[in-house]
């Protein structure tokens, strides 16, 4: 048995692989994972009291789902530049300030993608640079409005609900 991964499907922005592991006890263990470059989340503070989130078609899913803006890393890409770079393309929004606020993964138990939290401010509306096949809408909404989007199920995304979540739990404490 080789200790190399055994590449099963190569994709433009990710691919997949089998990893093999022997236990402690000398059984051996075989997983099929997804391998993702790492990807960014952003949350656009228009003020104090209002958020950007995009309405999104996600292919996967056949929905167009309400999101926080997000991307892949490029090749050894900088999260806070894609943070900027996505930001842009989706909102149309410049930052003044992108803050890391966490990293986390999205669904370790079958993909390593690793997601980068920031939050935005000072934010400037511009044009959208959307890639070919997206379908993004901006959409700003209250902070009230947004919370109660994620208690009503609204918000079903998992990395926008990560954002809204943790961004609504320190707001009182450090912005």
């Amino acid at each position: 048995m080789s200790d190399q991964p055994e590449l099963l499907l190569q994709a433009r922005r990710f691919h997949v692989v089998r990893i093999s592991r022997q236990l402690a006890d000398g059984t051996t263990c075989t997983h099929d994972v997804v391998m993702h470059p790492g990807a960014v989340v952003i949350l656009p503070m228009i003020d104090a009291d209002h958020v950007c989130l995009i309405r999104n078609y996600r292919m996967a899913v056949g929905e167009t789902l309400l999101e926080l803006p997000a991307g892949t890393l490029e090749p050894d890409e900088d999260p806070a530049a894609t943070a900027r770079r996505e930001l842009i393309e989706e909102t149309g929004h410049r930052a003044d300030r992108i803050e890391k606020l966490c990293e986390f993964y999205m669904s370790p138990g079958v993909l390593n993608e690793k997601m980068y939290l920031f939050v935005a401010t000072g934010l400037h509306a511009g044009k959208t640079a959307l890639e070919v096949g997206e379908e993004i809408e901006a959409v700003v909404v209250s902070w009230d409005e947004a919370m109660r989007l994620v208690v009503a199920g609204e918000i079903r995304d998992a990395k926008s609900l990560v954002g809204l979540l943790l961004y609504d739990r320190l707001r009182p404490i450090a912005f």
